[in-house]
């Protein structure tokens, strides 16, 4: 998840997207997200249910810039859902605010907002066909037939449908009628799209495949969306942001490898990837370089700062813990479990009274996996240990 990002292409079809008479165009020049104006501001979000024992959302504070693609991340029951719907205008605020493009937005219905929705359910009209499902928001709008039909042929051109305007949804496979939602969103242009777990009711494959689609989409076109999942994987591939959401409260927002890499508590550690999660105490301190003891005569090097004494929680990505001979390296553990899993082997090991795993790729002659019972050591660099709050609702 580190290195640098691959530069974006520019934009290439947003200029000829309609947009409503009532709303203004994006003038953007590329997709790049615009971090120097907000699109979504969110101040203070909170919802509470009547009789519900917690809120919905508690306090949401967020900025999402123009042309992102941000994700919403979070179990189920997190809050993320229903901050989609408040945006969307579909659920009212108990406290706190929504701005789009710096004007309040939360006394609005939702046909007045310029943002649209693609739903985990897709809900296409099955009377219609795949040129009628996508010209209807259109039609609405009562825009003139020619310039209706020639926004459809760009839609489908953009997702790739172009031979199926003929088409009714029964006849389209699950990734077809995903792209015909989205066409359909996309139709008239709107500032935003919000996009709830569309990708949930797709195979693996297809989940994987629809992936590059919809960021190579929201880049050529440059219009922000906002996904919500609860699928980490999603996240991390298509995302410019994540937050991380968990009880109705952002636990983290940053860039895919800065909330893989960098978690700030307990919960954004597990949740996100695997990790070792191993308790210690500071036992000495010398500017960033700090050794933390687990176990007598267990100690790991560690960057950060903290003072001697310190109770700390760390947690180790599988990929960053090296296996090597009994004394080659300075944390001494023993082999207790190994599982196959293909590409990798997942071994399990006992430093002391604490477990850590490591995933050890099974490339041939990239290293011999000890077997179980085998004494080995572990070589864990202290760039790769971080210090994260020891915080789990």
């Amino acid at each position: 998840m580190t290195g640098a990002r691959m530069q974006k292409p520019r934009r290439t079809k947003a200029d000829a997207f309609y947009a409503p008479p009532h709303l203004p165009r994006t003038t953007a020049s590329d997709a790049e997200p615009d971090t120097a104006v907000p699109s979504i501001c969110i101040d203070g979000a909170a919802k509470h249910y009547p009789g519900a024992e917690k809120p919905a959302l508690e306090r949401v504070d967020l900025s999402i810039h123009r042309n992102e693609f941000f994700t919403l991340l979070g179990p189920s029951g997190c809050g993320k859902t229903t901050l989609l719907r408040a945006i969307a205008g579909f659920e009212d605020l108990t406290s706190g605010t929504i701005r789009l493009d710096g004007e309040p937005i939360d006394r609005l219905p939702p046909n007045r907002r310029p943002i649209n929705t693609v739903f985990q359910h897709y809900a296409l009209f099955p009377h219609m066909t795949v040129a009628e499902n996508v010209a209807y928001p259109l039609r609405r709008l009562k825009v003139a037939d020619t310039e209706v039909r020639q926004t459809v042929e760009q839609m489908l051109a953009l997702v790739r449908l172009d031979g199926f305007a003929d088409r009714r949804p029964a006849k389209l496979s699950g990734g077809q009628q995903q792209r015909v939602a989205l066409a359909r969103a996309l139709a008239p242009h709107p500032r935003i799209l919000l996009l709830d777990e569309p990708l949930s009711a797709l195979d693996l494959k297809l989940r994987q495949e629809m992936r590059v689609e919809l960021k190579q989409i929201q880049e050529e076109t440059g219009i922000t969306f906002l996904f919500v999942t609860h699928d980490q994987e999603e996240a991390l591939a298509m995302s410019d942001r994540i937050a991380v959401m968990n009880h109705g409260r952002v636990e983290q927002v940053g860039s895919p490898d800065e909330v893989y890499d960098a978690p700030v508590n307990r919960f954004v550690a597990s949740f996100i990837g695997e990790t070792n999660l191993l308790s210690g105490s500071v036992v000495s301190s010398a500017g960033e370089n700090l050794s933390v003891c687990l176990e007598e005569g267990v100690e790991l090097a560690v960057k950060a700062r903290r003072p001697v004494g310190d109770a700390v929680l760390l947690s180790i990505r599988l990929e960053n813990v090296h296996l090597r001979p009994p004394g080659g390296a300075p944390v001494p553990a023993v082999v207790k479990r190994r599982v196959f899993l293909g590409t990798d082997t997942l071994v399990v090991v006992q430093v002391g009274t604490q477990e850590v795993q490591a995933r050890i790729q099974n490339a041939d002659g990239v290293v011999d996996i000890p077997a179980v019972g085998t004494a080995c050591s572990l070589e864990i660099k202290a760039g790769a240990v971080r210090i994260v709050e020891d915080r789990m609702l």
